[in-house]
């Protein structure tokens, strides 16, 4: 029997080199899903960002209000929306124009946005252009027949101002999107009462780009378990909220202190367990044994309900030599508002007085956004 296993392990060896060196060609003969990375604004920018120092099977989008920021943003496409209103300056905190520069970009949208299979829509809830504008983006391309998944930052506690915002633009993002992912800062202060400002907001950043980067690749990419395009459709297509696990672990019981890492930092504070749905990523070295990963997934989905919807997927590469890193995504939970009672409260807060907007006609409007569109800034 070991004669076997040895041999096994050696044509697995064997058959991944012959994979890798083949991807491209498989490329030319089998067409993949067309898959779309949005990022909405200044936080959706930063997120964009940190996709394009990863090789992603995906076509970022930067969209801004703010001119500058678009500029310092590296993506395959970037739009500047809303120049007629607010001259490239940024929505000044103000969802309605945000909204209103995405509403009268429509059509580019529209275009950029034609062929896609999946969307993730990425933004900061709370802000102007990011807030405004997720919701449309998302609209547009689930109206075209992509199956949309959010992700929502929501902002700390003591952005006090920015709490009322944010919950709304949630709950309008949730109506547009199939799942909506949504993370909470205040989960990192939490977890980690050490971190400065900066570094948390750039921990969410990076979260968000490796967990979009994982899912791509088990999708796109010869995986040891591949996630199947159709399981991911089912999965996300649950609709309403989402929270997402994190956990990593280096000892040599890796399988249950990854487990026991993951259920203890949840990015949102709800009660996962009515998940309909799991996702999970598995991300390990070579030293992952099928017996690790499954022991996983049942530990991670144990408490789910037995007719939960739960598919996997596991990437081996180097830099996980080691370690494992997993990452879940229960979907489905049923929430109507999500979040801290901080959040709750804000909704009874008199919103800020909302700006005049410039009326402009909207062929007037497309024909500026065009012209700006895509590296033409």
């Amino acid at each position: 029997m070991k004669s076997i296993v040895s041999k096994a392990q050696q044509y697995l060896e064997q058959d991944r080199v012959r994979r890798e060196e083949k991807v491209k060609e498989v490329k030319d003969f089998f067409e993949k899903p067309k898959i779309f990375v949005v990022g909405c604004g200044g936080c959706g920018n930063n997120t964009i960002n940190r996709l394009s120092h990863m090789e992603l099977d995906a076509t970022t989008i930067a969209i801004n209000t703010d001119k500058q920021h678009l500029l310092m943003t590296k993506a395959d496409k970037r739009v500047l929306i809303g120049r007629s209103l607010t001259r490239g300056l940024g929505a000044g905190g103000y969802p309605e124009v945000g909204r209103k520069a995405a509403e009268l970009a429509r059509g580019v949208l529209e275009e950029l946005l034609a062929d896609a299979d999946m969307v993730f829509v990425c933004a900061g809830m709370g802000g102007g252009t990011g807030t405004g504008s997720a919701p449309v983006v998302a609209e547009i391309a689930k109206r075209q027949g992509a199956i949309v998944v959010g992700f929502a930052q929501m902002p700390f506690k003591v952005e006090r101002a920015r709490i009322g915002k944010a919950v709304q633009g949630l709950r309008e993002l949730k109506e547009n999107c199939d799942t909506v992912v949504v993370l909470d800062n205040n989960k990192l202060v939490e977890y980690y009462p050490n971190l400065p400002i900066d570094a948390a907001f750039s921990v969410m950043d990076q979260l968000i780009a490796e967990t979009i980067k994982g899912l791509t690749d088990t999708i796109t990419r010869p995986s040891l378990v591949n996630i199947d395009f159709a399981d991911l459709k089912a999965i996300m297509g649950h609709g309403g909220v989402a929270v997402m696990l994190v956990g990593e672990a280096k000892a040599q019981d890796k399988a249950s202190t990854v487990v026991k890492d993951c259920l203890s930092h949840p990015l949102l504070d709800v009660d996962y367990r009515g998940a309909t749905g799991a996702l999970v990523h598995i991300s390990g070295g070579n030293d992952l044994t099928l017996k690790e990963a499954e022991e996983i997934i049942r530990n991670l989905t144990f408490e789910l309900s037995d007719t939960a919807n739960v598919i996997w997927g596991a990437r081996i590469s180097k830099e996980f030599e080691g370690f494992v890193r997993v990452v879940a995504i229960m979907t489905g939970i049923d929430k109507e508002i999500v979040g801290s009672e901080e959040y709750e409260r804000a909704l009874e807060t008199p919103s800020l007085q909302k700006p005049i907007l410039k009326e402009i006609g909207a062929k007037q409007e497309k024909k500026v956004v065009k012209k700006l569109a895509i590296d033409t800034l």
